[in-house]
């Protein structure tokens, strides 16, 4: 009865046909192929048809992991309207970044030669290219005839010297209120001494604006002082051939970058700005190449690609010439006048201009920028040269050449974003090969447990009827010699006077003596 219940467990064991498993797999067309039936050329069909659905499966999910890979991404437009919006900073600079009446002959001793007044022996360059008034104050100036030089620093000469917004500064409004030369901060960027109108910072709250259109944004008259532009008898970086204010419109959350991203505003017109907020949220990799990781700067606590690439250039600067400009944050020492002219302009010149290996700026993930319309008109009217003469008590030539009015507002309430997209994500994957599986084969990802729990079943039946088959070999090896009946029968009756056989060990004949007759008991029973 034992061995008999012990075999029916083996049985229960043993996972059920091919047959059997294929007509309750949910997965169509097995069924057809694994049967009992023996139509050779039916089930060779099903099993064609099987295959090429398989092989149309596996071709489309390789082209959806494919396309999956690729990570591709959509960008989304969109126009927000709000009711009140923050009104960006406005950084405008002199194109003059020195005044000749503040040049001293101590900075002329010094910068003489980078200001491309002086030449290496101290001496007034092209002489006959300069006018009879600025000649007689630069040989003043120009006179070292028993002179002691004094120390001299960059940054106070260019702060000495810039034009200041107290003089610039005719008339400013912002929103119809009236605004001040102290609403301006003080910034130095490559062209020198240059102001921000709503910086922040310093306790200021940020100026918000509720209206769209001219009139509710800033309106500043300027005079840029051309009188008091350096004579110009060379080309150098620290001089300029053109005359106006050059203007950068930013996130107060960058630094002005305006030598590179700053618009010019010319004398003689009123500007016109309108502009558009534009929020940018760009993808990180793989999906696409924006900076996901914080800026590692010693100057800005914020990323953006202005503070990545003042911050790489006044590294470089650091690096070759062991010093900064003047715009440069740091605690490094100033460049001298020579310092600039041999090595900081020209590494300055080949780091924007040729190097791309250097200084290699992400673009932030998430950024703010302005789009901007510009239009313009002539200032002053015939009508209005006079009066304007008058008030500021200039000539009319001089408000022609130098007077210039820059007015910056939103068009209307209202941002933009641009923000990209995944298109094509990992649950778009899944539901693409699930929905093939089920056009192709009529799967879904049960049907495919289905068959790894089949196949674990058979693969664990196999293994333990080969581990019982060794359990088995290993048992008989270990139990050493085995006698045969005959062998038992003739120690029965023959008892002590038949001696063992040299075969048998001689620690086993008293056993095998008492045991000889319950064995064959219990044969002849069986039998």
């Amino acid at each position: 009865m034992d061995l008999k219940v012990e075999a029916e467990e083996m049985d229960s064991n043993q996972p059920p046909p091919i047959e059997v498993f294929a007509h309750s797999s949910t997965l169509h067309g097995i069924a057809h192929i694994f049967t009992y039936e023996r139509f050779c050329i039916k089930r060779s069909l099903w099993l064609l048809c099987f295959l090429g659905s398989l092989t149309f499966l596996l071709y489309v999910c390789v082209d959806r992991i494919h396309f999956y890979l690729e990570y591709p991404h959509v960008t989304k437009l969109d126009e927000v309207t709000t009711p009140i919006m923050t009104f960006p900073a406005v950084t405008f600079c002199n194109l003059n970044a020195f005044r000749f009446s503040r040049v001293t002959r101590n900075d002329l001793y010094h910068a003489g030669e980078l200001l491309a007044l002086l030449n290496q022996r101290y001496e007034i360059r092209d002489i006959h290219l300069v006018e009879e008034s600025v000649l007689e104050s630069l040989k003043v100036k120009a006179d070292f005839h028993n002179f002691k030089p004094r120390p001299f620093n960059m940054r106070e000469f260019y702060d000495r010297t810039g034009h200041d917004i107290s003089d610039m500064l005719l008339s400013c409004h912002f929103h119809g209120t009236e605004c001040r030369a102290e609403d301006f901060k003080v910034v130095f960027t490559r062209y020198g001494k240059c102001y921000t109108f709503n910086a922040g910072g310093d306790g200021r709250p940020l100026l918000i604006t509720t209206k769209g259109g001219m009139g509710n944004g800033l309106e500043l008259m300027l005079d840029i002082q051309q009188d008091e532009y350096l004579p110009v008898w060379g080309e150098t970086d620290e001089t300029s051939f053109e005359a106006g204010i050059k203007v950068q419109i930013h996130s107060q959350d960058e630094p002005s970058f305006i030598d590179q991203l700053g618009f010019g505003v010319a004398p003689g017109f009123q500007t016109f700005v309108s502009c558009q907020e534009q929020r940018l949220i760009y993808l990180p990799p793989p999906w696409g190449d924006c900076k996901v990781t914080p800026m590692d700067s010693d100057f800005f606590d914020s990323y953006s690609i202005a503070a990545c690439r003042i911050d790489c250039e006044t590294r470089y600067l650091v690096d070759n010439c062991n010093c900064r400009m003047v715009h440069m944050p740091g605690d490094a020492p100033y460049c001298t006048p020579e310092l600039y002219k041999e090595c900081a302009d020209p590494a300055l010149g080949f780091l924007v201009e040729r190097d791309t290996d250097f200084c290699v700026c992400e673009t932030p993930c998430n950024m703010t920028r302005y789009s901007k319309e510009l239009s313009f008109v002539k200032i002053p009217s015939k009508a209005s040269a006079k009066y304007l003469a008058k008030k500021y008590n200039k000539s009319e030539q001089y408000i022609k050449e130098n007077i210039l009015v820059l007015d910056i507002f939103f068009e209307a309430l209202n941002y933009e974003t641009i923000e990209q997209k995944k298109a094509y994500e990992v649950a778009g994957l899944l539901g693409d090969i699930g929905g093939q599986m089920g056009l192709f084969i009529g799967a879904s990802i049960l049907t495919i447990l289905e068959l790894f729990d089949y196949l674990y079943e058979v693969i664990k039946y196999k293994l333990s009827r080969c581990s019982d088959n060794k359990h088995k070999q290993h048992n008989n090896n270990d139990q050493g010699t085995v006698l045969s009946l005959d062998d038992v029968k003739l120690l029965y009756f023959m008892g002590p006077q038949i001696e063992i056989p040299n075969k048998f060990p001689g620690n086993i004949h008293n056993l095998l003596l008492s045991i000889g007759i319950n064995v064959i008991i219990w044969y002849s029973f069986l039998s």
